[in-house]
């Protein structure tokens, strides 16, 4: 009886994992789906069959747009992929193509910056995946004067800073990572 008692309880915290390793899973990737994109990323654009109209690499620029062939400037900045999608698609149909199939996808993110007791403060390409301790890592470790519990995040466009983050917690293009001086 207690063997099976064992087993049960084994089973139901497996499954329990599973459910939140899954549902993590997920909450990052809606977090890709629904990023907005902003000056410094790049996209490429393609327009099936209309090689000549497509975009490979093309660096979002400060004011947020890029420059799409026959249709000139297009304002991207704070859209999502599918947004963007419908938009160079509106702009292409009717005038000049009949039914224009659109593909955006992000060829680079815009980079995060992480400052403060860190050995190379600075901006580092964002990675699908990408948290406070793999940033800090990227940015040399910590310095001998850093405070591990007084890390800081500032999410882009957002006025709060987050205060005594931790290690894991996700980070996002644009964002600011501060590491504060330890006083003892």
């Amino acid at each position: 009886m207690s063997f099976s008692k064992n087993l049960v309880f084994l089973i139901r915290n497996f499954m329990l994992v599973m459910v939140l390793l899954t549902t993590a899973k997920f909450a990052g990737a809606e977090t890709l789906n629904d990023y907005k994109l902003g000056p410094g990323d790049v996209i490429s654009v393609t327009v099936f069959d209309e090689p000549e109209l497509s975009l490979k690499n093309a660096r979002i620029s400060g004011n947020g747009a890029i420059s799409m062939p026959l249709v000139g400037q297009i304002r991207v900045k704070g859209l999502t992929i599918t947004e963007i999608e419908e938009n160079i698609h509106n702009l292409y149909l009717g005038d000049y193509l009949k039914k224009p199939d659109i593909s955006v996808t992000i060829s680079e993110y815009r980079q995060f910056y992480v400052n403060g007791e860190v050995r190379k403060p600075g901006g580092y390409s964002y990675r699908d995946g990408m948290n406070v301790q793999r940033a800090i890592t990227l940015a040399g470790g910590f310095t001998e004067r850093a405070s591990k519990d007084k890390i800081f995040l500032q999410n882009e466009g957002k006025d709060e800073r987050m205060e005594n983050v931790e290690l894991s917690q996700a980070v996002m293009p644009g964002d600011v990572i501060t590491v504060e001086e330890s006083f003892f």
